[in-house]
This record gives structure tokens, C-alpha cells and sequence, in this order.
């Protein structure tokens, strides 16, 4: 590392990080507040080993990942928004190069990519952001965010000391860095990006690479530099990211992480509040109890700068899903959900824990922590100075046991797995184990497309199908024949899903199986990821492999004729490698086709002749965009037929009523795509989990977590609705496009709306005894003793019932509340008193309103659940 570090010389320096008036100016307001010898100044943004520093102030930062292309341009403003009201100072996204240059020197940056309306969304939302421009991103993201033409350009490795790779690299991050320059969006320039990332996560994959991968990791820095942004560089889980460079963290924890400098601020660029889903698979879940610890860890460790990825992580619409088998929901178990939606009680509770950590800014900036054992597995990090300001940490890293400590000869309950934050350091304002925000009850409420007997006055009208039957094999004039198998990718090079694979056997009316009705067994193997089987026109079978495994082998008895039988597989993708050393050269499609069952032996296809066809006729013809929706192709039917492989279903549906978000429900469908009005909904399947998966009822938060340990959905569809934003719709006359590969019901195809029907809460006498929502540091002493439940439904709508409402020690949690042997009977009709027919409502737990003298040798709780209409 330091033969590294020292190709960097101070004239190399000074080149890039002292060229304009502006740097002497920033600098000046700097020196007063940060050690000068420490401060590396890059225009307006600075660091020291401590913090950033934007415009002479230091700044402890909450950030929030929020990618743009996972939503639509009318989400974003309401996104921004409610990641603010959340305590979020910064947006975080990636550039997808894949999505902005589709083929090279053709760019595009309109609908879900107008990165420049994006940007300019979070600047009128007074609020920073970190750009990520890699351009590699990895981030479950269809082959990394580069784009599949660059593959194919001669001499190309990706991510190594490879001149073409760097050469279209170094062109598009130009690209980006001058579009953002001409739109003044640098904080240089007065704008909002404070921090701009090249490359990411290379140093899993580095060392794979040998020199060229070292090498690359530093021309790669170099040129970032040369590109003269005006706001410091980063590259995540970079072990020799050269200065002045800031190395980050991603993890699910970063408190023990270090720069690789001690002059860099501790910047932690991806904590994963939750994980993504693969089709087949559970739903794995992060309770907020553990990534709220994670969080007050790393502040109490000297973090300055943390990032949730994702804080919204959206849909990934059409096959802009990677992996592969990344479900088209990358909702991510996030703070707000797929659909726009606040997800509580995690954004609740997370929101506290940015309040409280800001009381604690001044404090945690401007000094160096005192660290105190209080005992095994408790510590406390003390920061506080000579004018008085004083914040302090008490953490129980115990993962079974809750413990009493003494602090300053005080004693504090501290909960297994759980931080304490004192921002005076006496008063235990925030404890990440006490959730004391509501919890949502969120449900899909469908809407019937048909009308029925018992309801005859509804508006919307019965779907008029239309179909249109691919033809199982070549369609058209064959591409080309070639003996032996061909490489999926290499052949579609990512502009379809779909290869057919077709060849013809003769059989002999003297084979015993005829004869004796017996089936011969075709067997296959496959690099992935999908394959559906026909014979002689006929689906005989589908297989794939997992998001763990994409390979996959399999065995099925098919049904041959005497003469000749044609084979067809239908090979299929389903999103491209997402990151790995050499990623790219992965293959898909079949390796071995065998017959067994003939007379003599067995009959190996694998070199036969084999006749290909990129695609589908559907897909060929367009028919799913808005221009051939009126197209002569469909038929008519009064039903649409079920069970039918490789069917394409058009219908005209009206919007659905609200403004509630909307999904389709595809529970009663096969595998496939679809489209509204020409706008790509995604990839469904409504893949089961195994119903012999181990899954939780309820997940302990206490201990290390990992994308196993808190999963549910076992024996169920891991995604069963697909989201469609509103503002594809209009307002009746939308055409819906199905593409279904292996048969359904399309007329059990179902919007649904996600509606929040109410809301629940609870709160405990240990619980902290603040209202931490309108708390300011200078009243924490004169606030004691005001915890408080607040409850609120969605706008426009109020609390219309309490179901249940129990003061004393209630048992249960949200919707199977109970009560104890301790209860005050006034507990209802003092909920209904304060909340009935409002929209919000805040209930004390104090003496003023409810029996403290109640159950004196338990601690006492309130367990609310109310309605929202």
C-alpha cells in the first residue's frame, strides 16, 4: 500500500486539489473549526479524520439510498420528502450505466433515468446527496449496471487493467461528471452532491485479478481525480484506495471499521436494513431493533456519515432485475416500502433515532470519546468537552442477557443487544431496543375486474380478452443451425429472455415404448437459468435452477410418436450475473440433452443439429408496445383460455379508484411479463418457497444478523404482487399485456390497492421517558416523564374505531393484543376520548391519565390498536 500511496506526489496533488480561488476562501472558514495539518480540502467540501466539513461546518450525516430508476419521476418528489420527515440529511444513488447508454455514444437520461430531475428533486428539498457513479454497481442490478454491448467489444475484461474497459469507463463517467457540471449540481458549484464514489466493492475481487486488478484499482482513483468534481471521492470495501480517497464500509455492522488512513472520517456507505428476495425463495426480514443498535454503534464509535441502502428500494421494472432470479420487488425490508409507503414501526423508530443522534452532534464532532467497561460485554463512550456539552453511549453487546450498569453513579437498565443514548449524559433518551413508535397494519385489498351479481351497481366493466398463441419453436425463418449448443447470453446478448433450442429425433414404431406404452425419459442439464420442455407443440415440462444455484439438471418423461418428433427448448433467462471476479463470462442454456428409453441405449442429442431462434414472435412483432396494441394479430375471445403455454393476453382496463398504491396480483398465474400501456410492470412468478424451509413466526432481534435468520413466507409465493405505478394509468382506456409462459388463469388477474386499515401501538413504564418528537436538546431535563404513544393514519383518512385499547399488562403484539390480569378498565373510553375521529392522536403515559397504581409489581404497559377509515 505504500508503493501505491506514493505514486501520488504533492505536485500530483496540488493539481487537483488547490486549482481555483474558491479552495483559499473554503479553506479560511475551515482552519477555524478542524486541526489544519488534518484537513484535505477539495472546493467547498472538506474532511478531517473526524467529519465532513461543508462550508466550515462539520456535518454528521444520515443518508438514505434511494435509486432512481426503482420508482417513477412522479414517486420521487414524495420519496425525497418522507426520507426528510424520516431525519434524513442525504440521498444516496447510483448511476446505471446500462440504463443511460444503450448502445455506445447513444445516451439517454429521459423517464426513470432523468438523473438531472432526480438530482435537482433532493436540491429543492434542501438536502445533499452522495453520487455514485461506479459505474460498476453490483446492487442486484442486471449484469452490474454495465451494459451487455460492452462485452462484446474486442479485448474487453471487465473491471481489470483491460484499455477498452477503461477507455468506455473513463468516456461514460466523463459523461456523467460533465452533464452534472453543466447543471451546477456539484456542492462546488453551489449544488447538492457532497460526495462522488468510483468503482465498488472491488476489493472482494481484487486480488482475483492479480496486477492488472491493482493496477486498475489505481487508475481507476487517478481518473476520478482527474475528472475535478470539487467534492471528495470514495470507494466502498477498498482496501488500498489511495489517497485522497476515502475508503468506506459496507455491512450489516461498521462500528469496528477503520480507514485506511487515520485522517479520513469513518463513513459507512451501505448499512442493509433488510435484504433482497430471489424467486423460489423466503422473505427475509431485519427487525428494527438491530439495525437501530447497528446504527447507534457506529456513532458511538466515531461514525460520521451512514447510509441505509436501501432506505427505499423500489421495483426493478421490465428485466432490469439481475442476479440472477432477483424478484422484480427490491422493497428490501426498508424503511419506506416498494410502494412509497412509510413502513412501521421501522421508519418510526429509526426517525427517533436520527433525532436523538443529532441532539447528540455537537458533542460527538468536536471531541475524542472517553471509552468506560461497565462490565463483561457493556462499554460506554463518553464524548464531552470544557464548554459543558456532554453525550454518552451505554452498550449491552450481550445477546441473551439484559444488565444493570452503573454510570456516574447512576444505574441504567441496558437491554440485551441494545444502545442507550444519553445526549446530556445522565438522561437515557433513546434505548434501540425500545420501539415506542406504531406499527401499520398494511394489507392488498383487491379490486374485482368483473362486475358480480351481488354487487351490480360497480363501475368497473368486464375485461374483454384478446390472445395471441406463440408458436412453440421456431416462429419465422430459423436464425441460424449450428451442431452442438450455442451459449444463451453470448447468443441474445441480453436483448430477449428467450432462446429456442430445437432439433427432431425419428423413432420406430418397433420401439418397446410404443408398443407397451411405456415413456422415455429425457434428460437435461443446463449452465441456467430457466427451461421449459416441448414435444411436438406440447408442454411436457418446465425446470430451473435458484438464486443460490443457477444451474440445474432434471429428468421428465415426454411423449414420443412413431416418426419423426420435434424437441424445443425454450431456454431462458432470468437477469444476468450482478458481480463475482469475471463476472461477465458466465454462460446460460442447455450442455446435455439426452433420450433414455430406445432399444439401443441411450440417444445424446448434445451434438445433434440444432436449429436456433433468438426471441419470441410477440416480442418481435412489439405487440405490448402502445403503437400495435390495435394490431390485427389478437383474437377475440368471450373468455380467455386457461392453461395455455405461451400466451400473450391483452385487456382494457380502467384505472382503479383512490390514490392508494397499486399492484398486480398474479397468484393465479404461471411465469411470464407484463406491461401497462406499453410501460414494463416486470417479470412475475409466483414461485413458491419450499414448505419445509424453516421460517419465524416472530424474529428475536438480539444477536448478529444475517439474510437467514428472520424469514417467513415458507410454502408461499415470494412475490405475489407486482407494483404499477399510478401515473401509468389514465384515467380509463389502459391496456394491460400479459405474456404468460407456462399457463394460467388471466381471469383471476387482480388489481390490488395498499391500503393502510390501521395502525397499533404499544409502549412500557422502562421504556425512555420522552417525547422524542418535538424534544430539543436544551429540554431534555424539563421533559421527563412524558412518554408518549402517537397514532396516525394515512392523509385523508381518521382513527374511525379503537379495537383495542388495555393499560396494566396487556400479552400480544399488533393485531392479537390481549389483555393481562392487570387492566385498567378505563383504558378504551380514554383512547376513544383522545383519538376517535382524528387523524393523528399523542396518548401520556402518566399518572393524568391512566391508574399507575396499577399492578405494582410488574411493569406496566399500553397496548393500543385502532382503525383507520
Amino acid at each position: 500500500m505504500k508503493i501505491i500511496m506514493s505514486c501520488f506526489s504533492s505536485d500530483f496533488k496540488f493539481v487537483f486539489l488547490v486549482s481555483t480561488a474558491i479552495w483559499i476562501t473554503v479553506m479560511s472558514l475551515s482552519l477555524a473549526a478542524v486541526d489544519a495539518a488534518n484537513v484535505t480540502s477539495i472546493g467547498s467540501v472538506t474532511y478531517d479524520r473526524r467529519s465532513l466539513i461543508i462550508n466550515g461546518q462539520r456535518k454528521l450525516l444520515i443518508s438514505a439510498s434511494i435509486h432512481y430508476p426503482r420508482s417513477v419521476p412522479a414517486m420521487w418528489p414524495g420519496l425525497v420528502k418522507l426520507a426528510k420527515e424520516g431525519g434524513v440529511d442525504v440521498i444516496e444513488t447510483y448511476v446505471f450505466w446500462n440504463g443511460h447508454e444503450l448502445s455506445p455514444d447513444n445516451y439517454y437520461f429521459g423517464g426513470r433515468y432523468d438523473l438531472v430531475k432526480f438530482c435537482k428533486i433532493v436540491q429543492q428539498a434542501g438536502m445533499y446527496m452522495i453520487l455514485r457513479i461506479g459505474p460498476f454497481v453490483a446492487a442486484e442490478w442486471n449484469f452490474g449496471g454495465l451494459p451487455v454491448w460492452l462485452h462484446y467489444v474486442p479485448g474487453t475484461t471487465f473491471r481489470t487493467d483491460s484499455e477498452p474497459f477503461k477507455h468506455h469507463m473513463q468516456k461514460f463517467m466523463t459523461y456523467v461528471v460533465n452533464l452534472m457540471k453543466k447543471e451546477r449540481l456539484f456542492a462546488s458549484q453551489g449544488g447538492p452532491i457532497i460526495l462522488s464514489q468510483v468503482e465498488n466493492e472491488y476489493g472482494y475481487y481484487e486480488n482475483a485479478y492479480g496486477e492488472g486488478g491493482k493496477r486498475y484499482a489505481l487508475w481507476a482513483a487517478k481518473m476520478a481525480l482527474s475528472l475535478d468534481t470539487g467534492v471528495p471521492w470514495i470507494m466502498c470495501q477498498q482496501y488500498d484506495a489511495p489517497d485522497p480517497v476515502i475508503d468506506t464500509c459496507n455491512s450489516f455492522y461498521c462500528d469496528q471499521f477503520k480507514p485506511i488512513s487515520p485522517n479520513k472520517p469513518k463513513i459507512w456507505t451501505e448499512n442493509w436494513p433488510g435484504w433482497f428476495k430471489t424467486f423460489g425463495a423466503r422473505d427475509p426480514h431485519r427487525p428494527a431493533e438491530d439495525v437501530a443498535y447497528s446504527v447507534a454503534r457506529f456513532f458511538q464509535k466515531g461514525g460520521s456519515v451512514q447510509n441505509y441502502y436501501m432506505y427505499h428500494g423500489g421495483t426493478n421494472f421490465g428485466r432490469t432485475a439481475g442476479g440472477p432470479f432477483i424478484t422484480t420487488s427490491y422493497d428490501y425490508d426498508a424503511p419506506i416500502d416498494e410502494y412509497g409507503l412509510a413502513r412501521f414501526p421501522k421508519w418510526g423508530h429509526l426517525k427517533e433515532l436520527h433525532k436523538v443522534i443529532k441532539l447528540c452532534q455537537h458533542a460527538l464532532l468536536n471531541n475524542d470519546p472517553t471509552l468506560l467497561s461497565l462490565g463483561p460485554l457493556q462499554e460506554a463512550d463518553v464524548y464531552e468537552d470544557a464548554s459543558g456539552a456532554c453525550a454518552a453511549f451505554l452498550a449491552n453487546m450481550d445477546d441473551k442477557d439484559d444488565k444493570v450498569v452503573q454510570f456516574r453513579n447512576v444505574s441504567y437498565h441496558l437491554p440485551a443487544w441494545s444502545v442507550s443514548i444519553l445526549p446530556d449524559c445522565k438522561n437515557v433518551v433513546f434505548n434501540t431496543a425500545k420501539v415506542g413508535c406504531q406499527t401499520s397494519v398494511v394489507n392488498m385489498a383487491p379490486l374485482d375486474l368483473h362486475p358480480t351479481a351481488r354487487s351490480p351497481k360497480r363501475d368497473i366493466k368486464p375485461l374483454q380478452w384478446e390472445v395471441f398463441k406463440e408458436t412453440a419453436g421456431v416462429w419465422g425463418v430459423a436464425d441460424f443451425t449450428k451442431n452442438g449448443f450455442v451459449d444463451h447470453i453470448n447468443t441474445t446478448q441480453d436483448t430477449t429472455d428467450y432462446l429456442w433450442y430445437t432439433t427432431s429425433i425419428f423413432v420406430n414404431e418397433e420401439e418397446e415404448f410404443l408398443r407397451n406404452r411405456g415413456t422415455p425419459m429425457l434428460l437435461v442439464e443446463s449452465n441456467g437459468h430457466a427451461m421449459h420442455v416441448f414435444i411436438n407443440q406440447k408442454l411436457q415440462a418446465s425446470a430451473s435452477g435458484n438464486g443460490t444455484v443457477p444451474q440445474f439438471k432434471f429428468g421428465t418423461p415426454i411423449a414420443l410418436k412413431a416418426g419423426k418428433n420435434e424437441i424445443a427448448l425454450l431456454s431462458m433467462t432470468v437477469g444476468l450475473q450482478t458481480a463475482g471476479s469475471f463476472y461477465e463470462w458466465i454462460g446460460a442454456g442447455p450442455t446435455s440433452v439426452k433420450v433414455e428409453g430406445f432399444k439401443n441405449g441411450t440417444l445424446d442429442l448434445s451434438a445433434c443439429t440444432w436449429t436456433y431462434k433468438i426471441g419470441l414472435q410477440g416480442e418481435y412483432l412489439r405487440i405490448h408496445k402502445s403503437y400495435n396494441l390495435n394490431s390485427k394479430i389478437w383474437a377475440t375471445t368471450s373468455e380467455p383460455p386457461k392453461q395455455q403455454p405461451l400466451t400473450w393476453y391483452k385487456a382494457v382496463v380502467d384505472a382503479p379508484p383512490g390514490n392508494e398504491p397499486v399492484a398486480l396480483d398474479m397468484i393465479h398465474m404461471g411465469k411470464g411479463m407484463a406491461w401497462l400501456n406499453g410501460q414494463e410492470i416486470g417479470r412475475y412468478w409466483p414461485r413458491k418457497s419450499s414448505k419445509y424451509d424453516k421460517c419465524v413466526t416472530q424474529c428475536d432481534y438480539r444477536g448478529k444478523f444475517n439474510p437467514d435468520k428472520c424469514v417467513t413466507g415458507c410454502g408461499e409465493p415470494t412475490q405475489r404482487w407486482y407494483h404499477v405505478p399510478r401515473s401509468w394509468f389514465k384515467p380509463s382506456g389502459n391496456v394491460l399485456v400479459i405474456l404468460e409462459e407456462t399457463g394460467g388463469d388471466p381471469s383471476q388477474v387482480r388489481f390490488s390497492i395498499r391500503k393502510i386499515s390501521g395502525a397499533c401501538g404499544h409502549l412500557s413504564e422502562d421504556h425512555p421517558s420522552f417525547d422524542v418528537e418535538y424534544l430539543q436538546g436544551s429540554e431534555i431535563e424539563n421533559n421527563k416523564n412524558r412518554a408518549t404513544l402517537r397514532l396516525k393514519c394515512p392523509t385523508n383518512t381518521n382513527i374511525s374505531a379503537v379495537k383495542f385499547a388495555s393499560f396494566g399488562n396487556p400479552t400480544g403484539t399488533c393485531g392479537s393484543y390481549m389483555q393481562g390480569d392487570c387492566h385498567d378498565p378505563n383504558s378504551a373510553s380514554l383512547v376513544e376520548k383522545v383519538c376517535l375521529n382524528q387523524n393523528e392522536c399523542a396518548l401520556e403515559m402518566s399518572s393524568r391519565n391512566f391508574n399507575m397504581q396499577l399492578c405494582p409489581s410488574t411493569v406496566k404497559k399500553l397496548a393500543v390498536e385502532v382503525n383507520c377509515s
